[in-house]
């Protein structure tokens, strides 16, 4: 199944973390499936870089490279995936985790990730 990932799958595979699990490792790296990493992604890191909550190992503007690299495509926020976020319970509270969920159950495809959250709403997760 065609794949959305979350923004700490996304960090930890273009790092080579072992925090990612290797069945979310094997699920990235299999060829014959798309893999999406969403611009809310982007846009959290590029927040949390901002304020000083998170550090890159590399210049944010190389996350681009990775994305191209790994033959990942970005998904951007459409009205469709606003649609669905106005009607989606709010067990989650993060704003990137949401809308996140959103594209994934608007576009029809599974999370990469480990939230435990996630698990409350009608996605398939892969970790």
């Amino acid at each position: 199944m065609d794949c959305l990932l979350d923004t700490h799958s996304f960090l930890w595979f273009i790092n080579g973390d072992n925090a990612l699990s290797l069945a979310a490792r094997k699920h990235i790296e299999d060829i014959s499936i798309a893999k999406y990493v969403s611009l809310a992604s982007l846009w959290e890191v590029a927040i949390k870089v901002n304020l000083g909550k998170l550090q890159l190992d590399m210049p944010f503007n190389e996350l681009q490279e990775h994305i191209t690299n790994n033959g990942f495509e970005l998904l951007p926020i459409t009205f469709e995936h606003t649609a669905q976020l106005s009607s989606l319970n709010t067990v989650h509270k993060d704003p990137f985790d949401r809308i996140i969920i959103c594209q994934a159950i608007t576009e029809q495809l599974a999370i990469v990730g480990k939230d435990s959250n996630f698990h409350q709403y009608n996605v398939t997760m892969i970790w």
